[in-house]
């Protein structure tokens, strides 16, 4: 009787792990697939506002629709460093350059306000775009990572930055 209750104690760990270690496996390559197309499409997404000069709402809508398709949810968080040729310019109504170019920055919920009043943010050369996605909910793989370990914190965050200056005045056209 002793022998039976072992043999049937080992073949349900076995059972548990023939699935759970599998599936775990696929949870992990699912996450590494979803940081791929998360870091190529913040790349591809700041590169064309580098190459264009601009960001309009279609290009925002296709990029947060693309990162989605990957099944998590993700917070996406806008810098743009506005080039402010010459400050010192205005202080001194002098039309020669004194002084250094200064940069000030606008956020994530200034570009959703511009969004709201008007199409696009245009750009202009010399300004400089940082755009971040990180998930905001635990996936799969960081919920059994977590059973694994027990360290009660996320070891893996699906994150991407992408940062670039712009190459080009940006067009309402």
């Amino acid at each position: 009787m002793e022998e039976t209750s072992v043999d049937i104690l080992g073949i349900l760990v076995g059972a548990v792990l023939m699935f759970l270690v599998p599936f775990a496996l696929i949870a992990d390559r699912s996450d590494d697939i979803s940081q791929l197309v998360v870091s190529t499409e913040t790349a591809a997404f700041v590169d064309s506002i580098v190459k264009t000069g601009k960001i309009t709402s279609d290009d925002y809508n296709n990029f947060v629709t693309n990162i989605s398709a990957t099944g998590n949810s993700y917070e996406i968080s806008f810098e743009i460093k506005i080039l402010d040729k010459n400050s010192a310019q205005r202080e001194t109504f002098n039309t020669g350059t004194i002084g250094p170019n200064a940069y000030y920055s606008i956020y994530t919920t200034q570009v959703q306000e511009r969004f709201a009043t008007s199409d696009a943010l245009i750009l202009k050369e010399g300004d400089i775009v940082s755009v971040t996605a990180t998930n905001d909910a635990k996936t799969i793989s960081q919920l059994i990572r977590n059973i694994y370990y027990k360290t009660g914190r996320e070891e893996k965050i699906l994150a991407a930055t992408s940062t670039g200056t712009v190459a080009i005045n940006g067009s309402t056209n």
